[in-house]
Formats: C-alpha cells, sequence, structure tokens
C-alpha cells in the first residue's frame, strides 16, 4: 500500500493528536528514505487522503461511499509513481542499490504491519470459530510471504468465508505492489541502459497488455480477476509511467487537467458500486484521475492547493496505517456483533482508525525511518529482524492452520468445533456438484435418477432436505454457483453459466427417466448489473422482470418437452446480515439468538419475479416454513435453519425437509 511520507508536516487542527511537527524547509535538501533526491509535494500526500478516506468509508457499509475501493487504485497509481521517481533518481546519480531499495521497502512496510498483526492475534483467538481462526493463520503466513492476494483468489464466490469478517483481506493490495517491486526495479535497470524512450515504450507495452488482461479476466474470470498480480500491474505500471514522464522535467501544470482529475476520482467514488467490474475499462477512470493530479498538478493550481491543506496532508501522512487498521478494527467489530453493526458504531470505529494510525505513524513507522538514527541502524539488523518476526508470524499461522483452528477451545460450554460444523458449508450431495457440470457418481443417489435438482447454491442447499423427506429418492444434483437455471441467459461475463445450462438441458433430453425438475436460485444476480448477457454473446441493456420471466417460463417448457415436470423453490428470504454467523455468536456469546430472527420483505424483484411467472409453473414458497406473521425465526427446535447470509445449513436444510416432507409436497404441486 502506499504511504505516507515522513517529511515535514504541520498538523491540521481537526487532528489535535497530531502534534509531530517537522519543517520542510530543513529537510528538502536532505536525501531521506523514503523521497530519495525528488522534491517534496504536498498534494501527493492530499492525494493519499482523498484515497484511503473512501477505503474506510467504503468498508465500515456508508453506502453513499460505494465505489470507496477505488482508492486502492489511486494509490497503486501514486505508489509507482513515488518509487519509480526514486529508482530514477537513483539510477541517474549512478548509486542504484537493489539490497537499499528491499531496506527502504522493508523499513516502510512491515514495522507497522507487524504491530496490526500482533494486535490482531487475540481477539482472533477470542472471538473466532475454529474455521475461521484456521483461515485466518493461513492469512498470517500469506502475509509474511507477500501473496495473500495468492490465498484469498483461492477462496471466492458463493461460499467463500464472509470477506468481512477477515481481518488481514485488505493485504491483498500489499501483496500486489510487493510482487510488482520483487520485478520492477530490476526490469527498470535492464531497460534504463537502452535510454528512457525505449524504456516508457515497453512500460506502457506492459501496462497496455495487464490492463488487456484485467479486462478480459473480469468477462471471464471475475472473482479472480480482482486480485491477479497482473491483472492489477497496469495500475502500478501507470504511476511507472508518469514518473518516467516527469523525471528531469519542469512540473506540468493546468488547473483544468487537475480538476479533471480529482473530479474522475471523484466520479468513481460515489458512481460506482459492488456491481462495477474491477479492475477492467472502468478502473482507467480513478487510474487516470491520479496520473493527471500527478502530471499537472503544480503546486499554483486550485487542486494542489486543495490537497496540500494541512487536513490532507496529515490525514496523508498516516495513511499507510489508516488502512492497515481499518479492515482488522471492522471485521473484529462484526465478528463480535450478531447482527451488522451499526453506522454510529462503525463511524467510531472509522475515527479510532485514524487515531491509531496517527500513535503507528508517530511511535513505530518514523522510529524505523528516522534518519540519520533509526531503529535497527544497519541493513543487516533490518533483514534479521524482518526475517525473523516473519518466521514468529509464519510459525503462528501454520500452528493455526495445521491444528484446524484450536478446535479444543470452549465457549460458554459449548464446544467450538462442534459449534463451527452446524454452519460448515452446504454443497448438497458433495462438493464435487459445485462448480462445474459433471456426472460424477458423488452427485447422484441412484443410477437412474428420477429428480434433477438444478440452479446455483440455492438449489444446492435443498438437497440435504431432499433426502432427509425421502431418504431413497433416485437425486441427481446439477448446481454451479451463481449460475440461475435460465437457459441462454446469465450475468455480464458469466460464459460458464450459458454453457452450463446447456449441457444440463442435453443431459436431461438424454435421461427419459426423469420424473421432476426442481429449479430454485438466487435469481437477483442477474438484476446486479445494467445489462444481461445472452447465448449468442450479445448483451441486453436495462432488463426487467418480464424479460426473466418470458426466459424462465421458456426454460420450463424445454424441460416439459422432455416429459418432467416442473417446481420452482423460491430463495430463502435475507435479513441484511449474516444468519448463520449470528446464531454461532448467540451460542458462543450466551446472547439471545432471538436478536436474529427478521421481518419478511416481499416486495423484493426477486419475489415479483417468481408471482409473474406463478400461473404458468408452480412456486414453493420456502419461506412458508419457518416464517410466520412476517417474522422469520431462523433457529427451529434448537436447529440453525440458515449456515450464511441467504444459505441453509445442512442441518437446517434437512431439519425443514424433514418436517415437511418436501419431495412429497414438489411431487403433489408440481406440473
Amino acid at each position: 500500500m502506499p504511504i505516507g511520507n515522513p517529511m515535514a508536516f504541520k498538523a491540521p487542527k481537526a487532528l489535535e493528536v497530531v502534534a509531530w511537527k517537522i519543517r520542510f524547509n530543513q529537510l528538502a535538501s536532505r536525501k531521506t528514505i523514503y523521497w530519495g533526491g525528488m522534491q517534496y509535494r504536498k498534494e501527493i500526500d492530499g492525494l493519499r487522503a482523498v484515497a484511503v478516506l473512501p477505503v474506510i468509508l467504503f468498508h465500515a457499509g456508508f453506502s453513499v461511499f460505494g465505489g470507496g475501493y477505488v482508492g486502492v487504485d489511486v494509490f497503486f497509481v501514486i505508489s509507482g509513481y513515488l518509487i519509480t521517481s526514486i529508482l530514477i533518481d537513483d539510477l541517474e546519480q549512478d548509486d542504484f542499490s537493489i539490497l537499499r531499495f528491499y531496506e527502504r521497502r522493508a523499513r516502510r512496510i512491515l514495522p507497522a504491519l507487524f504491530a496490526v498483526m500482533l494486535a490482531c492475534l487475540p481477539f482472533a483467538y477470542m472471538w473466532m470459530t475454529p474455521s475461521q481462526l484456521e483461515k485466518f493463520g493461513q492469512s498470517l503466513g500469506a502475509v509474511v510471504l507477500f501473496v495473500s492476494n495468492w490465498l484469498f483468489w483461492q477462496d471466492v464466490g458463493y461460499f467463500a468465508s464472509e470477506v468481512e469478517l477477515k481481518p488481514l483481506l485488505h493485504t491483498w493490495s500489499l501483496a500486489v505492489e510487493e510482487q510488482y517491486y520483487l520485478m520492477f526495479p530490476v526490469l527498470l535497470l535492464l531497460l534504463w541502459r537502452l535510454g528512457r524512450p525505449f524504456a516508457f515504450g515497453l512500460v506502457m507495452l506492459l501496462a497496455a497488455m495487464s490492463l488487456l488482461l484485467a479486462e478480459w479476466g473480469w468477462r471471464n474470470e471475475p472473482e479472480i480477476n480482482f486480485y491477479f498480480t497482473f491483472s492489477r500491474f497496469w495500475e502500478l505500471l501507470a504511476g511507472s509511467m508518469c514518473a518516467l514522464l516527469s523525471a528531469g522535467q519542469k512540473q506540468r501544470s493546468s488547473n483544468i487537467l487537475g480538476a479533471l482529475g480529482l473530479a474522475l476520482i471523484g466520479f468513481s467514488i460515489f458512481y460506482y458500486d459492488g456491481s462495477t467490474p474491477f479492475p477492467s475499462l472502468y478502473t482507467v477512470v480513478p487510474v487516470a484521475g491520479a496520473a493527471l493530479i500527478i502530471l499537472f498538478g503544480d503546486k499554483n493550481t486550485w487542486v494542489s492547493r486543495l490537497l496540500s491543506a494541512r487536513g490532507f496532508v496529515g490525514i496523508g501522512l498516516i495513511s499507510y496505517s489508516a488502512y492497515l487498521w481499518h479492515q482488522p478494527l471492522f471485521a473484529f467489530a462484526r465478528l463480535r456483533s450478531l447482527t451488522e453493526p451499526n453506522h454510529y458504531l462503525m463511524g467510531v470505529l472509522a475515527v479510532i482508525a485514524i487515531i491509531l494510525a496517527w500513535a503507528t505513524w508517530r511511535w513505530i513507522e518514523q522510529p524505523f525511518r528516522k534518519s540519520p538514527n533509526p531503529l535497527l541502524a544497519t541493513r543487516r539488523s533490518v533483514f534479521v529482524a524482518s526475517g525473523a518476526v516473519g518466521a514468529l508470524f509464519f510459525s503462528i499461522g501454520l500452528a493455526g492452520h495445521l491444528s484446524g483452528g484450536f478446535p479444543s477451545r470452549e465457549s460458554n460450554g459449548e464446544d467450538l468445533a462442534s459449534l463451527d460444523a452446524r454452519i460448515i458449508v452446504n454443497y448438497g450431495l458433495h462438493k464435487d456438484c459445485e462448480r462445474t457440470f459433471n456426472d460424477s457418481a458423488n452427485c447422484v443417489t441412484s443410477p437412474v435418477p428420477e429428480v434433477l435438482l438444478w440452479g446455483d447454491s440455492y438449489a444446492m442447499h435443498l438437497a440435504q432436505g431432499v433426502l432427509a423427506s425421502e431418504q431413497n429418492i433416485a437425486l441427481q444434483q446439477q448446481t454451479i454457483s451463481g449460475c440461475a437455471p435460465i437457459i441462454g441467459m446469465a450475468q455480464v461475463g458469466s460464459h460458464k453459466c450459458i454453457d452450463f445450462n446447456d449441457e444440463v438441458v442435453s443431459w436431461l433430453r438424454a435421461h427419459e427417466n426423469v420424473q421432476l425438475v426442481v429449479l430454485s436460485s438466487r435469481f437477483s444476480l442477474l438484476y446486479t448489473g445494467e445489462s444481461i448477457m445472452v447465448a449468442n454473446g450479445g448483451e441486453i441493456a436495462h432488463p426487467d422482470v418480464g424479460l426473466f420471466a418470458a426466459a424462465l417460463i421458456d426454460t420450463v417448457n424445454e424441460i416439459r418437452e422432455t416429459g418432467a415436470k416442473v417446481i420452482i423453490v423460491s430463495p430463502t428470504p435475507s435479513s441484511g446480515w449474516n444468519n448463520g454467523q449470528c446464531l454461532a455468536r448467540s451460542v458462543y456469546f450466551d446472547s439471545d439468538e432471538a436478536a436474529c430472527d427478521f421481518e419478511l420483505d416481499t416486495g423484493t424483484v426477486v419475489f415479483d419475479l417468481l408471482r409473474s411467472v406463478e400461473s404458468d409453473v408452480p412456486v414453493y414458497w420456502l419461506h412458508e416454513d419457518y416464517c410466520a406473521e412476517e417474522v422469520c425465526d431462523i433457529m427451529q427446535d434448537d436447529t440453525f435453519i440458515y449456515r450464511d447470509a441467504g444459505h441453509l445449513s445442512k442441518e437446517g436444510s434437512a431439519y425443514l425437509g424433514r418436517v415437511n416432507a418436501w419431495i412429497r409436497e414438489f411431487r403433489a404441486k408440481a406440473n
């Protein structure tokens, strides 16, 4: 993560705690660890503040900052610019040292990072279930090795551990940066010998290739694309290109272009949301905004004067530590609460993140970077200490992983391993059935199936209930997370869903013994974008309920042509928080589980969709099994009905299937 400048700043009055003053005019002539020989630019620190505050407020859950995550992209550009400028300065002075470069990075990154990781340990041990603690241990090891982005892309999709409960999730961006800095200094050293124009041209080519990969990635592998190293490199390379254009040149000045840059960043923060593909061509907007400010933000421009204000500079200087602290604070608050913490609490925690950031900057960051007498004065001591502390954290993480999250712990007399098992991932018949079409023996209970369960994970979670309602049933499961069972239609970028549904139809035509097809899906994923993808590779803009209803009826008719009957099972209603975690934590912390109950909302687009097709195909309204008088009671006879925000737990699915004998009801209602 790009981080604050150790040089002078005058603390803003609004931040009384920031009392540390260093006069810039005394240090400007020095060659510092972070800035090298380049001239200090206050507006860069101000730009950091513009980046970090929306990130914090976005993760706190303030919806007005729906695109606040673009702050990370702005940081990437700043980091690429500053580090490349320092490298260029070293190269021009014939003073390039790869060991000194990594010493600077270690002093800048590791002390604050290790302090935050240490602070996380006791809360993780006290408040996490074994499965959560096991994954936290994995993240400790991944952070130390700077590969946490690789770890987190392995844990994506419907059944990923909830991202808001991962204290170290935000370190994925640190990993991307360090992977960049593992390669880029050596590349720049080689290119420098061929001349700056050649270096700029090749860097621009690499950036274009990385951007094209990101655009391809969101359309084909959107979940992995977000964390993928080479899908993000172009953003850092954009900053490097700014440095190559600026080195040795007088600072460019343009009020219009500088203001345009700030407007582009602001537009992204307030207009983008979770449905915006990222990274992609959409990411060019905030990246270009940051580049314009860097290139044209002369100190006399409007934008530079704004960003050079003491408040912006003060926040910018502590932005790295603020970024480090905010996610653990929010994650542990959510882990300790039964339901989603309110905005007041999250706002208070955001302020606490800033206060902790200042303290970390003042007493941890600065002592390790002060010149001429920093802590760990020699390069050898920096590398030895970094390796030793890193090895300690890696060992702790390995212990958490190998032990399975220390399952022997107890809380309020409840065995945590047993509690964790109640909200374990519900793959239906088997995890083989989750990611692709297949004829695995694990996904069928009889060589001659009579019932087909088809859809996404909201079909998948019904399998345990179907088996409980009729143990000897000949059931075939064909499900992929995120793929609604509508032929020829899917989210933009989800080619696999269209192919999967075509394969299921072909399979169904070849199995005339199938008597009943149970369709289920969350369906709402189809509404998350401004367009929908159709089978011929085209897109339909601004789809409505009528379009989806017609496509769903067409799918039902295709099934009926095979001779099978059809019933649609509605998805579970949502409360807006993680119901399964709420129930588990109510037991864990000996709280009233009634706090997990919620009011039923039947005014959603999915309810509208299913009501619109109910006259043509029967719908089994799942919520009627556990919601009464507009209130959903998600613990029945000491059974956890939910495992997360929307999916049934294994025991919940089996309980409802057993109590309500689903298959008999499905057969009676189907036509």
